[in-house]
Protein backbone atom coordinates (compact mmCIF):
# COMPACT_ATOMS: atom_id res chain seq x y z
CA UNK A 1 0.00 0.00 0.00
CA UNK A 2 2.01 3.36 -0.78
CA UNK A 3 1.76 5.48 1.84
CA UNK A 4 -0.66 8.24 0.86
CA UNK A 5 -3.32 5.55 0.05
CA UNK A 6 -2.49 4.63 4.07
CA UNK A 7 -2.79 7.95 5.23
CA UNK A 8 -6.26 8.42 2.98
CA UNK A 9 -7.86 5.46 4.65
CA UNK A 10 -6.60 5.48 8.01
CA UNK A 11 -5.16 9.07 8.89
CA UNK A 12 -1.17 9.36 10.10
CA UNK A 13 0.11 7.10 11.26
CA UNK A 14 -1.04 4.54 8.97
CA UNK A 15 1.53 2.18 7.68
CA UNK A 16 1.42 -1.55 5.69
CA UNK A 17 -0.31 -4.36 7.05
CA UNK A 18 -1.03 -1.90 10.64
CA UNK A 19 -3.99 -3.12 12.33
CA UNK A 20 -6.53 -0.67 13.42
CA UNK A 21 -9.17 -0.79 16.44
CA UNK A 22 -12.46 -0.33 16.04
CA UNK A 23 -14.85 0.99 18.87
CA UNK A 24 -18.15 -0.37 20.42
CA UNK A 25 -21.25 0.84 18.72
CA UNK A 26 -24.13 -1.43 19.98
CA UNK A 27 -23.25 -3.69 22.88
CA UNK A 28 -25.13 -6.57 24.07
CA UNK A 29 -26.99 -4.33 26.80
CA UNK A 30 -28.41 -2.51 24.28
CA UNK A 31 -28.87 -4.20 21.21
CA UNK A 32 -32.36 -5.32 19.84
CA UNK A 33 -30.79 -7.82 17.59
CA UNK A 34 -30.12 -11.32 17.52
CA UNK A 35 -26.57 -13.10 17.31
CA UNK A 36 -27.71 -14.44 13.65
CA UNK A 37 -26.95 -10.84 12.79
CA UNK A 38 -25.48 -9.90 9.33
CA UNK A 39 -26.18 -9.09 5.89
CA UNK A 40 -25.77 -5.03 6.08
CA UNK A 41 -27.04 -2.21 3.83
CA UNK A 42 -26.14 1.13 4.20
CA UNK A 43 -29.19 3.61 2.62
CA UNK A 44 -28.87 6.89 0.88
CA UNK A 45 -29.07 8.85 4.28
CA UNK A 46 -25.62 6.70 5.67
CA UNK A 47 -28.02 4.79 7.85
CA UNK A 48 -27.02 1.05 8.13
CA UNK A 49 -29.85 -2.01 8.69
CA UNK A 50 -28.97 -5.61 9.15
CA UNK A 51 -31.07 -8.75 9.48
CA UNK A 52 -32.31 -10.32 12.82
CA UNK A 53 -33.62 -7.78 13.86
CA UNK A 54 -35.47 -8.57 17.63
CA UNK A 55 -33.82 -11.89 17.03
CA UNK A 56 -36.37 -13.03 14.23
CA UNK A 57 -35.15 -14.60 11.15
CA UNK A 58 -37.50 -13.09 8.96
CA UNK A 59 -36.92 -9.31 9.60
CA UNK A 60 -34.40 -6.72 8.95
CA UNK A 61 -33.69 -3.50 11.46
CA UNK A 62 -32.16 -0.29 11.33
CA UNK A 63 -28.99 -0.55 13.43
CA UNK A 64 -27.89 3.64 13.45
CA UNK A 65 -29.91 6.06 15.22
CA UNK A 66 -32.90 4.09 17.00
CA UNK A 67 -32.67 0.27 16.57
CA UNK A 68 -36.23 -0.24 14.83
CA UNK A 69 -37.88 -2.58 12.32
CA UNK A 70 -36.83 -1.83 8.71
CA UNK A 71 -38.80 -5.37 7.08
CA UNK A 72 -40.48 -8.70 7.68
CA UNK A 73 -41.08 -10.83 5.40
CA UNK A 74 -44.98 -12.48 5.32
CA UNK A 75 -44.03 -16.10 5.47
CA UNK A 76 -42.86 -17.30 8.91
CA UNK A 77 -40.18 -19.77 7.03
CA UNK A 78 -38.15 -16.54 5.44
CA UNK A 79 -34.81 -16.24 6.58
CA UNK A 80 -33.55 -12.79 4.95
CA UNK A 81 -30.15 -12.17 4.76
CA UNK A 82 -28.53 -9.30 2.62
CA UNK A 83 -29.77 -6.13 1.74
CA UNK A 84 -28.85 -3.45 -0.85
CA UNK A 85 -30.35 0.11 -1.35
CA UNK A 86 -30.91 1.41 -5.10
CA UNK A 87 -32.14 4.81 -5.72
CA UNK A 88 -34.31 4.38 -8.78
CA UNK A 89 -34.84 6.37 -12.37
CA UNK A 90 -37.04 7.91 -10.38
CA UNK A 91 -35.43 9.53 -7.87
CA UNK A 92 -37.24 7.49 -5.47
CA UNK A 93 -35.23 5.13 -3.26
CA UNK A 94 -35.75 1.22 -2.75
CA UNK A 95 -33.59 -2.29 -1.66
CA UNK A 96 -33.26 -5.57 -2.43
CA UNK A 97 -32.84 -8.49 0.38
CA UNK A 98 -32.31 -11.97 0.05
CA UNK A 99 -34.24 -14.90 1.29
CA UNK A 100 -31.91 -17.93 2.33
CA UNK A 101 -34.77 -20.07 2.64
CA UNK A 102 -37.51 -19.55 0.23
CA UNK A 103 -34.41 -18.94 -2.47
CA UNK A 104 -35.82 -15.50 -3.46
CA UNK A 105 -34.99 -11.51 -3.65
CA UNK A 106 -37.34 -9.22 -2.39
CA UNK A 107 -38.05 -6.05 -4.33
CA UNK A 108 -38.78 -3.36 -1.42
CA UNK A 109 -40.67 -0.10 -2.89
CA UNK A 110 -42.78 3.21 -1.76
CA UNK A 111 -40.43 3.92 0.69
CA UNK A 112 -42.49 5.85 4.04
CA UNK A 113 -40.50 9.18 4.81
CA UNK A 114 -42.32 8.92 8.55
CA UNK A 115 -40.76 6.00 9.15
CA UNK A 116 -38.42 4.66 6.64
CA UNK A 117 -40.17 1.66 5.79
CA UNK A 118 -41.10 0.43 2.59
CA UNK A 119 -45.14 0.19 1.45
CA UNK A 120 -44.69 -2.38 -0.76
CA UNK A 121 -42.42 -6.03 -1.33
CA UNK A 122 -42.61 -8.02 -4.15
CA UNK A 123 -40.58 -10.71 -5.35
CA UNK A 124 -37.85 -9.84 -7.25
CA UNK A 125 -36.25 -12.83 -8.82
CA UNK A 126 -36.31 -16.46 -7.67
CA UNK A 127 -35.24 -20.21 -8.73
CA UNK A 128 -35.13 -23.40 -6.97
CA UNK A 129 -31.91 -24.11 -7.72
CA UNK A 130 -30.38 -21.59 -6.19
CA UNK A 131 -28.86 -23.25 -2.70
CA UNK A 132 -29.93 -20.34 -0.93
CA UNK A 133 -28.77 -17.13 -1.55
CA UNK A 134 -26.88 -15.77 1.23
CA UNK A 135 -25.41 -12.46 0.13
CA UNK A 136 -25.88 -9.91 -2.77
CA UNK A 137 -23.90 -7.38 -4.68
CA UNK A 138 -25.16 -4.45 -6.89
CA UNK A 139 -24.17 -2.82 -10.28
CA UNK A 140 -26.70 0.30 -10.70
CA UNK A 141 -25.66 1.16 -14.05
CA UNK A 142 -27.37 -2.10 -15.47
CA UNK A 143 -29.43 -2.96 -12.54
CA UNK A 144 -28.23 -6.54 -11.83
CA UNK A 145 -27.53 -8.13 -8.81
CA UNK A 146 -25.03 -10.94 -7.90
CA UNK A 147 -26.17 -13.71 -5.35
CA UNK A 148 -23.79 -16.03 -3.75
CA UNK A 149 -25.12 -19.39 -1.55
CA UNK A 150 -23.37 -22.37 0.04
CA UNK A 151 -24.03 -25.79 1.25
CA UNK A 152 -22.36 -26.53 4.73
CA UNK A 153 -20.88 -30.05 4.80
CA UNK A 154 -17.99 -32.06 5.94
CA UNK A 155 -16.11 -32.34 2.73
CA UNK A 156 -16.67 -29.60 0.49
CA UNK A 157 -17.30 -30.46 -3.40
CA UNK A 158 -17.66 -28.10 -6.56
CA UNK A 159 -21.44 -27.30 -6.14
CA UNK A 160 -21.40 -26.82 -2.56
CA UNK A 161 -21.20 -22.96 -3.62
CA UNK A 162 -22.63 -20.92 -6.33
CA UNK A 163 -23.23 -17.90 -7.70
CA UNK A 164 -26.07 -15.80 -10.29
CA UNK A 165 -26.98 -12.96 -11.31
CA UNK A 166 -30.57 -11.22 -12.09
CA UNK A 167 -31.00 -8.97 -14.25
CA UNK A 168 -32.91 -6.01 -13.82
CA UNK A 169 -36.24 -7.10 -15.15
CA UNK A 170 -35.62 -10.20 -12.33
CA UNK A 171 -34.48 -12.86 -14.46
CA UNK A 172 -32.30 -15.35 -12.92
CA UNK A 173 -29.17 -17.25 -14.38
CA UNK A 174 -26.63 -19.22 -12.72
CA UNK A 175 -22.92 -18.31 -13.72
CA UNK A 176 -20.87 -20.66 -11.41
CA UNK A 177 -20.66 -23.53 -9.36
CA UNK A 178 -17.64 -23.46 -6.54
CA UNK A 179 -16.73 -24.93 -3.03
CA UNK A 180 -19.07 -23.26 -0.65
CA UNK A 181 -19.28 -19.27 -1.49
CA UNK A 182 -20.47 -16.24 0.73
CA UNK A 183 -19.20 -13.01 0.26
CA UNK A 184 -19.90 -10.93 -2.43
CA UNK A 185 -18.90 -7.70 -4.26
CA UNK A 186 -18.44 -5.78 -7.35
CA UNK A 187 -15.67 -3.11 -7.71
CA UNK A 188 -16.43 0.62 -8.22
CA UNK A 189 -16.25 0.58 -12.04
CA UNK A 190 -18.39 -2.47 -11.77
CA UNK A 191 -15.58 -4.20 -14.06
CA UNK A 192 -14.50 -6.83 -11.30
CA UNK A 193 -16.75 -9.37 -9.22
CA UNK A 194 -15.24 -10.37 -5.83
CA UNK A 195 -16.44 -13.53 -4.62
CA UNK A 196 -15.48 -15.64 -1.41
CA UNK A 197 -14.52 -19.49 -1.57
CA UNK A 198 -14.29 -21.64 1.50
CA UNK A 199 -13.28 -25.67 1.79
CA UNK A 200 -13.74 -27.91 4.43
CA UNK A 201 -12.47 -31.64 4.72
CA UNK A 202 -13.49 -33.75 7.38
CA UNK A 203 -14.99 -31.65 9.17
CA UNK A 204 -12.19 -29.17 9.37
CA UNK A 205 -12.12 -25.97 7.10
CA UNK A 206 -8.80 -25.69 5.28
CA UNK A 207 -9.15 -23.07 2.86
CA UNK A 208 -10.26 -19.61 2.49
CA UNK A 209 -9.99 -17.47 -0.41
CA UNK A 210 -11.00 -14.19 -2.34
CA UNK A 211 -11.75 -15.12 -6.62
CA UNK A 212 -11.93 -12.07 -8.37
CA UNK A 213 -13.19 -11.81 -12.15
CA UNK A 214 -13.78 -9.89 -15.13
CA UNK A 215 -17.35 -8.47 -14.88
CA UNK A 216 -19.61 -7.15 -18.21
CA UNK A 217 -21.97 -5.48 -15.59
CA UNK A 218 -24.65 -4.43 -18.50
CA UNK A 219 -24.67 -8.76 -19.64
CA UNK A 220 -23.67 -10.31 -16.51
CA UNK A 221 -21.16 -12.44 -17.57
CA UNK A 222 -18.15 -13.12 -15.84
CA UNK A 223 -14.56 -14.43 -17.15
CA UNK A 224 -10.83 -14.79 -16.05
CA UNK A 225 -11.28 -16.11 -12.99
CA UNK A 226 -7.76 -15.80 -10.29
CA UNK A 227 -7.42 -15.35 -7.12
CA UNK A 228 -7.57 -12.57 -5.50
CA UNK A 229 -5.88 -13.33 -1.82
CA UNK A 230 -6.06 -17.14 -0.07
CA UNK A 231 -5.96 -16.36 3.47
CA UNK A 232 -3.59 -19.47 3.70
CA UNK A 233 -0.52 -18.63 2.29
CA UNK A 234 -1.10 -14.83 3.38
CA UNK A 235 -1.41 -14.68 7.32
CA UNK A 236 -1.60 -18.84 7.53
CA UNK A 237 -5.49 -18.58 8.84
CA UNK A 238 -6.97 -20.97 6.00
CA UNK A 239 -9.23 -22.01 8.99
CA UNK A 240 -10.76 -18.54 9.33
CA UNK A 241 -13.53 -18.01 7.40
CA UNK A 242 -14.66 -15.22 5.30
CA UNK A 243 -18.29 -14.16 5.18
CA UNK A 244 -19.30 -10.35 4.65
CA UNK A 245 -16.99 -7.96 1.74
CA UNK A 246 -17.16 -4.71 0.68
CA UNK A 247 -15.25 -2.14 -1.32
CA UNK A 248 -14.80 1.63 -0.43
CA UNK A 249 -15.20 4.54 -3.43
CA UNK A 250 -11.28 3.80 -4.78
CA UNK A 251 -11.81 0.09 -5.04
CA UNK A 252 -10.13 -1.19 -1.69
CA UNK A 253 -11.29 -4.36 -0.29
CA UNK A 254 -12.56 -4.86 3.33
CA UNK A 255 -12.96 -8.89 4.16
CA UNK A 256 -14.27 -10.01 6.99
CA UNK A 257 -12.53 -12.42 9.06
CA UNK A 258 -15.60 -14.93 10.57
CA UNK A 259 -13.58 -16.12 14.00
CA UNK A 260 -10.68 -13.71 14.72
CA UNK A 261 -12.32 -10.51 15.08
CA UNK A 262 -10.80 -8.18 12.41
CA UNK A 263 -11.12 -7.52 8.99
CA UNK A 264 -8.74 -7.50 6.33
CA UNK A 265 -8.12 -4.66 3.93
CA UNK A 266 -7.04 -5.02 0.50
CA UNK A 267 -5.74 -2.56 -2.32
CA UNK A 268 -7.53 -2.75 -5.29
CA UNK A 269 -3.75 -4.61 -7.00
CA UNK A 270 -4.49 -7.47 -3.81
CA UNK A 271 -2.01 -6.32 -1.88
CA UNK A 272 -2.72 -6.14 1.94
CA UNK A 273 -2.89 -2.69 3.20
CA UNK A 274 -4.47 -2.92 7.15
CA UNK A 275 -6.49 -5.15 9.54
CA UNK A 276 -8.79 -3.79 11.21
CA UNK A 277 -9.90 -5.26 14.78
CA UNK A 278 -13.49 -5.84 16.92
CA UNK A 279 -13.39 -5.24 19.95
CA UNK A 280 -16.64 -6.60 20.95
CA UNK A 281 -17.04 -9.60 17.95
CA UNK A 282 -14.91 -12.07 17.33
CA UNK A 283 -17.11 -13.76 14.55
CA UNK A 284 -17.43 -10.80 12.23
CA UNK A 285 -20.03 -10.98 10.04
CA UNK A 286 -21.21 -8.83 7.91
CA UNK A 287 -19.46 -4.97 7.46
CA UNK A 288 -20.34 -1.99 5.50
CA UNK A 289 -20.08 2.15 5.33
CA UNK A 290 -21.91 4.50 6.42
CA UNK A 291 -22.69 7.51 8.59
CA UNK A 292 -23.30 10.94 7.59
CA UNK A 293 -20.48 11.23 5.43
CA UNK A 294 -20.28 7.40 4.52
CA UNK A 295 -16.80 7.24 6.09
CA UNK A 296 -17.57 5.04 9.01
CA UNK A 297 -17.00 1.70 8.85
CA UNK A 298 -19.72 -0.64 10.40
CA UNK A 299 -18.84 -4.16 11.43
CA UNK A 300 -21.83 -6.51 12.38
CA UNK A 301 -21.75 -9.71 14.35
CA UNK A 302 -22.53 -12.07 17.51
CA UNK A 303 -21.26 -10.27 20.88
CA UNK A 304 -18.28 -11.91 22.47
CA UNK A 305 -19.62 -11.41 25.94
CA UNK A 306 -23.72 -12.81 25.29
CA UNK A 307 -23.43 -15.26 22.37
CA UNK A 308 -27.58 -14.82 22.28
CA UNK A 309 -27.27 -10.80 20.99
CA UNK A 310 -25.59 -8.84 17.79
CA UNK A 311 -23.06 -6.03 18.55
CA UNK A 312 -22.31 -3.95 16.39
CA UNK A 313 -18.71 -2.16 16.30
CA UNK A 314 -17.45 0.78 14.52
CA UNK A 315 -14.27 2.07 12.81
CA UNK A 316 -14.03 5.97 11.54
CA UNK A 317 -11.80 6.36 8.37
CA UNK A 318 -11.59 9.12 5.93
CA UNK A 319 -12.54 7.65 2.99
CA UNK A 320 -16.75 6.43 1.68
CA UNK A 321 -17.91 3.45 1.14
CA UNK A 322 -19.01 2.24 -2.22
CA UNK A 323 -22.25 1.76 -1.92
CA UNK A 324 -22.87 5.25 0.16
CA UNK A 325 -21.23 7.04 -2.90
CA UNK A 326 -23.42 5.35 -5.86
CA UNK A 327 -26.33 6.44 -3.78
CA UNK A 328 -25.54 10.15 -4.20
CA UNK A 329 -25.46 9.89 -7.55
CA UNK A 330 -27.98 11.30 -9.91
CA UNK A 331 -28.31 8.49 -12.80
CA UNK A 332 -26.10 9.04 -15.31
CA UNK A 333 -23.61 10.89 -12.93
CA UNK A 334 -19.92 9.77 -12.00
CA UNK A 335 -19.33 12.73 -9.91
CA UNK A 336 -18.02 12.83 -5.87
CA UNK A 337 -20.10 12.30 -3.31
CA UNK A 338 -21.00 16.48 -2.43
CA UNK A 339 -19.49 17.48 -0.03
CA UNK A 340 -20.81 17.66 3.27
CA UNK A 341 -23.09 15.35 2.03
CA UNK A 342 -25.80 13.09 4.72
CA UNK A 343 -25.56 16.65 6.93
CA UNK A 344 -28.88 17.11 6.75
CA UNK A 345 -30.20 13.62 6.93
CA UNK A 346 -33.73 12.80 7.78
CA UNK A 347 -32.83 10.35 10.70
CA UNK A 348 -30.43 10.81 13.31
CA UNK A 349 -26.96 8.70 13.58
CA UNK A 350 -25.90 7.66 17.16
Amino acid sequence: MKASLALLLFGAGAFAADTHKATSFISSADSKFGATIEGTGVDKAGDIYAVSFDNDLPSAGQVTGKQKLLYKASDAKAHVNGIRFNVDSAGAEEAYIVDAALHQVYHLTKRQESDGTFGESNVFCEDKGMLQPNDLAFAPSSGRIFLSGMNYTSDSAIGDGDLWTCDSKGAAKRLGQFYRTNGIEVSPDEKTLYLSESQNKGGAVISNRVLAFDLDASSGAVKNKRVFVDFGKLDKTAETDIDGMRTDKDGNLYVTRNGVGKIAVFTPAGKLSAYISSPSIDFVASIEFGGPTGTDLYMVGKCKDDETKGCVDKFSATITGRAFTDLQKKKGDDSEVPKGCGKKNRRSFK
